[in-house]
């Protein structure tokens, strides 16, 4: 089982909705995901059209009530993909924990025994917008960190700060922790600065950037409203297909390390 925080302390990069589709795409591609909703605003859980009905067991139970996250998990409509929703409850974690034993390792230590069983092959972590107790657990969770980044002038910025809050969770919490890679979103081939953006960032990170970049397309900002990734709402637009050249590519990549690490 592989875990992937996706994370940029940047909001409207495009990390819900990468969550979102690639955890759709990994499953069309044949493999057991799920997707974790660690943000309060529950746009994840919205986004794969899970009612509030079909939210009374979430994440703010797995942490707060240690209800295994087998049993909190719900299926989604696409088979092979499901979901721990998210609560409006998680947003009042932080001082509920308090000072509480392993308060940073909750998330970590509940999926423990999804690992053990080895039911899904990724675990995806819509994780917040910033860094709180539930974007440290979830880097603690982590087996790597997958940065979605918007191709506009300040994303460079923002990288810089997920880079610095890496670096401290790899000195105190988890010192495996790794950058999985950076997927460029909301890329618009006729604007300069998106190709700007791009050559910046593949200058700086070099092969942790994907090939597959994410076009800015309208069908993908259409799709949650309706309550389903785009690879249902529209399968044949550009958003749907980059998503699953993404999906292979990630495979692809997960492929590689395990040869290397055996």
């Amino acid at each position: 089982m592989r875990v992937l925080a996706i994370a940029n302390q940047k909001g409207g990069v495009g990390k819900t909705t990468t969550a979102i589709n690639l955890g759709t795409a990994l499953a069309a591609v044949g493999e057991k995901v799920l997707l974790i909703d660690s943000d309060p605003q529950g746009n994840a859980s919205t986004g794969l059209g899970i009612t509030r009905q079909q939210r009374k067991t979430n994440l703010y139970d797995v942490l707060m009530n240690e209800m295994p996250a087998a049993e909190a998990a719900v299926a989604t409509a696409l088979p092979g993909f499901d979901i721990l929703p998210s609560d409006p409850d998680l947003s009042g974690i932080e001082l509920e924990l308090g000072h509480a034993p392993r308060r940073s390792y909750r998330l970590r230590d509940a999926l423990e025994p999804l690992r053990a069983a080895g039911h899904y092959g990724y675990v995806l972590i819509d994780c917040p917008p910033s860094l709180n107790l539930l974007t440290v657990n979830a880097m603690t969770a982590a087996d790597a960190v997958f940065v979605p980044l918007q191709t506009e002038f300040f994303a460079l910025e923002g990288l810089t700060q997920l880079m610095r809050t890496v670096d401290l969770v790899r000195g105190s919490l988890n010192p495996t922790l790794e950058i999985q890679g950076v997927v460029l979103t909301m890329f618009d081939r006729r604007n300069s600065l998106s190709e700007q953006v791009a050559r910046d960032v593949r200058a700086h990170f070099g092969s942790k950037v994907y090939e597959t970049v994410i076009p800015r397309n309208v069908r993908v900002s259409e799709a949650p409203s309706f309550g389903k990734p785009v690879l249902i709402y529209d399968l044949k637009c550009a958003g749907s297909q980059a998503y699953l050249k993404l999906a292979r590519e990630v495979v692809g990549r997960e492929r590689e390390r395990r040869l290397r690490a055996a």
